[in-house]
């Protein structure tokens, strides 16, 4: 009889993601400070310039023909043209982006397709929250973005593995976290939920990601916002960009929605400020093309 298949545990797909040279760890402290009345602009600036590509990209936004108001040379005006909503928004795109880009995908994944695909569900939860008042936009659009990082680790961690998680999908038409769960012993938000710790998000983060696929089971204080990012995640599937294959193989956790207030009006009505500000934010990126930012 063959060996059984063995294959790499959740501590060393972490282990293998966290190696990576870059990261959204400085995410936490940018939003800290940002959210801070007593951050000054020059602290900021500092958080900043502790990443080069993050601080290119603060220029080159200040610059941009959208602002224009006279060149800005340095991050200390950048921070103070663009505001602490848009460094912000600019700053989660960027590190998540980044982060994409040094991995190794298989072939279902086009260049910015997962970057893409969060960034519309940001959005989606910053204009639930904005419309809904429960949560901070801030917050909606952070856990939006992030909470799925563990689908790009395992990729990343388990590309050699990943056809037998595939194959699991197809013979039982089961979703996609099933599939990692049956065929690794973990899925993918246990994974976002380590990396999420190791990189000292806020604790409502990690739950959220730990809870994302069973959120009736959520302590209180984490429903609010996991609920939020589900009904982001339901309107950026529904919407279709950066969406690969895999993932429409996810449940949407419909009554837990509706029990929470977002009925199809709602959702409707996020969909279609989700569409107007993604275009407006990605122009032709919107459906493909890698997002260098």
């Amino acid at each position: 009889m063959p060996d059984a298949i063995k294959y790499p545990s959740i501590a060393e797909v972490c282990e293998k993601a966290l190696r990576l040279p870059c990261s959204p760890a400085l995410l936490p402290r940018l939003a800290t400070a940002l959210g801070s009345d007593e951050s000054s602009g020059q602290e900021i600036e500092a958080l900043i310039s502790l990443d080069a590509s993050l601080a290119g990209a603060t220029l080159r936004l200040a610059n941009s023909a959208a602002l224009a108001r006279g060149k800005v040379d340095s991050l200390q005006e950048a921070v103070l043209r663009l505001g602490a909503k848009e460094i912000f928004r600019l700053a989660a795109l960027v590190l998540v982006n980044r982060w994409e880009s040094v991995q190794a995908l298989d072939g279902r994944w086009e260049p910015g397709d997962f970057s893409r695909q969060c960034l519309i569900t940001a959005i989606a939860a910053e204009a639930l929250a904005e419309h809904i008042g429960r949560v901070s936009p801030q917050a909606a659009y952070s856990a939006g973005l992030v909470c799925d990082l563990g689908r790009l680790a395992i990729a990343h961690g388990c590309a050699s593995s990943y056809g037998a998680i595939r194959r699991h999908c197809e013979e039982t038409r089961g979703t996609i976290e099933t599939a990692e769960r049956a065929v690794l012993g973990y899925h993918h938000g246990d994974v976002s939920a380590r990396l999420l710790k190791a990189w000292n998000f806020p604790a409502a983060f990690i739950d959220l990601a730990d809870y994302q696929f069973r959120p009736g089971e959520a302590p209180a204080d984490v429903v609010p916002l996991l609920s939020h990012v589900l009904a982001a995640r339901h309107i950026g599937l529904a919407m279709g960009p950066g969406v690969n294959a895999d993932g429409y193989l996810t449940a949407v956790p419909g009554e837990f929605l509706l029990e929470w207030g977002f009925t199809s009006p709602i959702l409707e009505a996020a969909m279609a400020a989700t569409a107007e500000r993604a275009a407006a934010r990605l122009g032709e990126k919107l459906t493909h093309g890698a997002m260098l930012v």
